[in-house]
């Protein structure tokens, strides 16, 4: 065995045991008794493949190190300051910007190899390319041409759909929330999809034809707006879900390219990871991939005005937090139903400290969690725990409604969509068949809502007007740390 050979089976065993890091951080991920542990020990792992890379690319010359030492202190700096200046409210956002630099990134890397191995002749004959080229990746052409052409075209739509994403999140004039469709749209996607498997293919078949990368990457840029332009924010939780999907598969073509283990477990995981939870919740939605992509949820169907689903159904009933404290101390089970105006309003600490002071009155407090409450997978999730919240307590959609049956209060902090009745009889509305939590099942429903306007869906909750309802406007955080304070006086 030689020095080199020593070395490079060196590096695939750090590889490896970077890629058993992540797979037993994922896993712990999925508790929160293990979570803390679990992320400690994935980014022990990227540690540790960010180390070997750094010193298997630069082989210790100085030349490589003059661009690679820069860029990574820029990426740190940067990293840092937006880690320290996003509000947990921004997250989602956060979190669309970070699936478009993977993207963005996969697709840099793929072109910077193929071009680094065409750079200095830009057309090659087949027995050329085999002699000049092969030999410098060790695979086949056609299996290099499939990596390149992948990694471009996901990467590509990963990066302007994520934009686009971050952009309807964010609320920005150019990316409005609700779904844009064009004419023909949905043929245009098709039209490009297969324009894009063309282009894979001819690469495969000619990897030294360069011009069709040029191409694929124009036409993988124009496909990922299109993709995401016209899908409405309500399903933004799923479009994020599946973008992560989409920038670990791009991680995993560019780790066939360069022929990297890390990069190709850790991209496997990312993208199969991804997909399972954007299945969940569609399933949890009541809806197809399909329609979530192209359904265009919120925009008026054809025939029924826009402004169809917003009109109010009748008369609110208000309440003040005075009177909302007597109920609840009366009570001996509370459901809470977190949605995004408790993230808006920061409201997580107030909410556990509300809980708190019901359980020292000997009453039992629960929380339902809805699949997709929120505006990423698991935003309530990561924003209770931030304040302590006991995973025990969590309930899922179908244990949550269970509860509802027989809870006395049910009280709901802005969580919209996912609690609109309306979803299980009213066939015209958009959230039809969508599973929801039936807070209208317990005694009486408190809500915290600044006003009656319809959330991100812009869909009408009939739930304000029914009898057992009884609305409590204002910001969140303050109208529970009211109630925190009229419960101590009870």
């Amino acid at each position: 065995m030689t020095l080199a050979t020593l070395g490079h089976d060196l590096i695939n065993l750090l590889y490896l045991l970077a890629a058993v890091c992540f797979i037993f951080g994922l896993k712990m991920l999925g508790k929160v008794e293990t979570a803390a542990r679990g992320n400690m020990i994935s980014a022990v792992g990227m540690l540790l493949a960010t180390v070997v890379t750094f010193f298997y690319i630069t082989g210790g010359t100085w030349l490589s190190l003059l661009w690679i030492v820069p860029a990574l202190a820029l990426g740190c700096v940067a990293g840092t300051v937006m880690a320290k200046r996003v509000e947990m409210t921004q997250m989602p956002q956060m979190v669309a910007l970070l699936n478009g630099f993977g993207g963005i990134a996969s697709m840099l890397v793929a072109l910077a190899d193929y071009f680094n191995k065409f750079g200095k002749k830009l057309s090659y004959t087949d027995a050329e390319f085999g002699e000049g080229v092969i030999s410098a990746v060790a695979v086949q052409p056609w299996s290099y041409g499939l990596s390149i052409g992948l990694a471009v075209a996901i990467g590509g739509v990963t990066f302007t759909g994520s934009i686009m994403a971050f952009g309807k999140l964010q609320g920005t004039s150019w990316a409005p929330d609700q779904p844009v469709q064009l004419p023909r749209q949905r043929d245009i996607v098709f039209g490009l999809l297969g324009a894009l498997a063309l282009m894979v293919l001819f690469i495969m078949i000619w990897p030294a034809a360069w011009p069709w990368i040029f191409l694929m990457t124009i036409v993988a840029l124009g496909l990922g707006v299109l993709l995401v332009i016209g899908i409405g924010g309500a399903d933004m939780p799923v479009v994020v879900a599946l973008l992560n999907s989409y920038s670990g598969v791009a991680a995993a073509m560019a780790g066939f390219v360069l022929n990297n283990y890390a990069l190709i477990i850790t991209g496997s995981l990312v993208g199969s990871s991804g997909l399972i939870l954007t299945n969940i919740m569609c399933k949890a939605m009541n809806r197809s991939l399909m329609n979530v992509l192209f359904g265009g949820m919120g925009a008026a169907p054809a025939g029924v005005p826009a402004s169809a689903g917003m009109e109010t159904q009748g008369t609110a009933t208000e309440s003040s937090p005075e009177d909302a404290a007597i109920v609840l101390e009366a009570a001996s089970s509370v459901v809470v139903v977190p949605g995004y105006g408790m993230a808006v309003a920061q409201a997580q600490h107030a909410v556990k400290e509300f809980a708190a002071e019901l359980e020292s009155k000997g009453i039992e407090v629960t929380y339902a969690i809805h699949p997709v409450a929120g505006r990423m997978p698991g935003h309530m999730n990561v924003l209770l725990a931030e304040a302590g919240v006991e995973y025990d307590v969590l309930l899922d959609l179908e244990p949550a409604n269970a509860k509802l049956e027989s809870a006395d209060v049910a009280l709901v902090i802005g969580a919209n969509d996912v609690t609109n009745p309306a979803a299980r009889h009213d066939t015209a509305s958009p959230l039809y068949g969508m599973p929801i939590l039936n807070v209208d099942h317990a005694r009486t429903v408190f809500v915290i809502k600044r006003s009656l306007n319809p959330g991100f869906a812009g869909i009408q909750n009939p739930l304000y007007f029914q009898d057992n309802t009884r609305m409590v406007f204002g910001d969140a955080k303050k109208v529970v740390t009211e109630l925190v304070g009229e419960l101590e006086q009870l």
